[in-house]
């Protein structure tokens, strides 16, 4: 049943300009299978996307050949080291939230929830 992980390797070494990069393990537990992937950091952005479409594209094939086997497959793919790069503070929104309006709209939000 490993259909799954054959299928994204294909996709993915296709998708990347370093298929030798590409690096799959599958695991399986009581929640249903988890795919994760390593490739090269240059391959992030083929892979993620615009927007991320190209990784929700894979994950739905995934998702579609699982419940072919009826099993839930997973995607996680595994950020390489140092690729997150946080926003200036420049570009941070000119109105922050203080620490007592978080916690009143989060009270709010649990409020909500309470009462569905």
């Amino acid at each position: 049943m490993a259909d799954d992980k054959a299928f994204l390797e294909y996709v993915v070494k296709s998708l990347v300009d370093n298929p030798n990069d590409v690096k799959i393990d599958r695991t399986v537990d009581e929640m249903g299978v988890l795919i994760t992937m390593t490739v090269n950091p240059a391959d992030m952005g083929k892979i993620i996307g615009r927007q991320g479409n190209t990784a929700k594209a894979i994950r739905t094939l995934l998702r579609v050949i699982g419940m072919k086997n009826n099993a839930r497959v997973n995607l996680k793919i595994n950020e390489p080291e140092g690729g997150r790069v946080d926003a200036p503070a420049s570009a941070a929104p000119a109105q922050a939230m203080s620490a007592s309006e978080a916690s009143k709209s989060v009270d709010a939000a649990l409020d909500d929830l309470k009462g569905i």
